[in-house]
This record gives structure tokens, sequence and C-alpha cells, in this order.
């Protein structure tokens, strides 16, 4: 038999266990919050990498051609390092987070930038939490506009002067569940996508197709992979994440044939 005081502990240390037991974002499985873990990886594309011309080639004809012409804009719709095969540009996160790490309940960071240099964004694919503002800009010698196209949120739509350097605010209070296009009504081949997240857990592959991921909850999550040109590379890819270790996925390959227009 316990003593009062000692039902009452017990009660307490019962009560303190099951509130560390959450279900995980959108996964539908428990993950435990005693501890934080990592998840990194690679992905590259399994057979020849596309040919990806320019949107604008050298001299093209097209409007503010002595800027938006001045060098080829190159497709950033598709980058592969061609010794590795990594694909730049694919978006890896959880669709929601319910256990935070406390250093990452807070961005660090309350603005972020997004430029436009020879007609091109700047950068291609940016991650962007709801506690944050983008601050867009231009280093171009002519007028942009940036137009947004949120599933969820409130769109924007503006005017950008040419060579504003002090950048116009734009606040994203809204998640959203996939990346969101970005265009310049002028220049129309101009495009990026944004990713708005309330939470910290997502990745953006580099130039050699590397992300990771940092003081995941440990337990079993599953990430959403997007790429613009393909879509979903996998909407459920389930990684267990142990406390204090990295889990490694390893190199996963994508079909080439998935990239091609």
């Amino acid at each position: 038999m316990r003593t009062p005081m000692q039902f009452r502990r017990w009660f307490v240390n019962t009560l303190a266990v099951a509130a560390v037991v959450i279900i995980g974002g959108g996964s539908n499985r428990l993950v435990a919050a005693d501890g934080y873990g990592s998840v990194t990886g690679q992905f590259v594309i399994d057979g020849d990498i596309p040919a990806v011309p320019p949107l604008v080639a050298k001299g093209a004809d097209v409007k503010d051609a002595a800027i938006c012409a001045a060098a080829p804009v190159p497709d950033d719709s598709l980058v592969v390092d061609p010794e590795t095969k990594g694909i730049q540009h694919i978006f890896v996160y959880l669709p929601k987070a319910t256990v935070v790490h406390p250093d990452l309940k807070i961005s660090k960071a309350k603005e972020v930038v997004f430029d436009q240099k020879g007609c091109r964004f700047i950068p291609h694919t940016l991650l962007v939490r709801t506690d944050q503002t983008v601050l867009v800009k231009s280093a171009d010698a002519c007028s942009h506009n940036t137009h947004t196209y949120p599933i969820r949120g409130t769109a924007v739509n503006f005017l950008l002067a040419p060579n504003d350097r002090a950048g116009v605010p734009v606040p994203n209070k809204v998640p959203e569940s996939l990346p969101n296009e970005v265009k310049c009504d002028i220049h129309t081949w101009m495009s990026a996508r944004w990713l708005i997240l309330d939470h910290p857990y997502a990745a953006i592959t580099d130039a050699k197709g590397k992300f990771t991921i940092a003081d995941l909850p440990a337990g079993e999550h599953v990430f959403r992979v997007w790429q613009e040109r393909v879509g979903y590379v996998n909407r459920e890819l389930k990684v267990t994440v142990e406390s204090g270790k990295t889990k490694d996925i390893g190199v996963v390959k994508v079909p080439a044939d998935k990239f091609k227009k």
C-alpha cells in the first residue's frame, strides 16, 4: 500500500511521463520528447542527367534585354551536380511538429532575404517560418514585381523599383502544406518556391543533394520530400530518430525520367 504522499508522487510522475508522449505532427506516430537527434541524407538522380537549357539565352529578344539577356538565365527547376548527381532544391520537411526543441521554438533570424539579380530570383528555394518576414530586394536596374501564390495564406503582388536595396517586407503568418510558387509577372520566366512553416524541421538540399535536419524529437517521423518538377518525390519518408544520434538515410536515388518536362 502506498502512503498518501507516495500516491501523490506516483500520480504526478505518471502525468509527467504521459505529457511527453505526443502524437507526431501529421504522422499519427507516438513521438517521445525525452531527447533529440538529427537526420541526414542525399538525393541523387538515377540515370542520365536531363539537358536543361537556359530560360533566357544570352542576347535574346526579351523585355529589358540589356539586363535580362546580358547573360544566360539558368533554369533552376532542375539543378544537378555533374560529379555526384546530387539534386539541389529538394524540400525535406515535416508537415507539422507538435514538439520543438527549446532552442528552436523562436527563429533566431527574424528576416530572410529574397533577392533578384539578372532577372532571376535568388535564392530559388526558400524556407520561411511564420515568425519571420521575407525582405524582397532587387539588384537589377529594371522594375520587377513579386507575386506569391499561397494555398492558405494571403497572396501579395507588388512592384519593386529598380535597384531597390531597402526592400519590401512580406509577413507570412499562415503555414503552408506545400512550397508555394513566387513569380514575376513582368518577366514571366522568373519563378521560385517558398515553403512557409510554423516549425523549424525542414531543409533544402544543397548543391550536392545533401540535407540535414537537426534537433528533432526522438521517435518516428514522416517527412514529405518535394521537388517542383516532380511534385512529391516521397510523400511519406519514414525515419526513426534516436536521442543524441544522427540517422543517415544514405543516398536516395530518384529516376531521371521523373524530372523530364
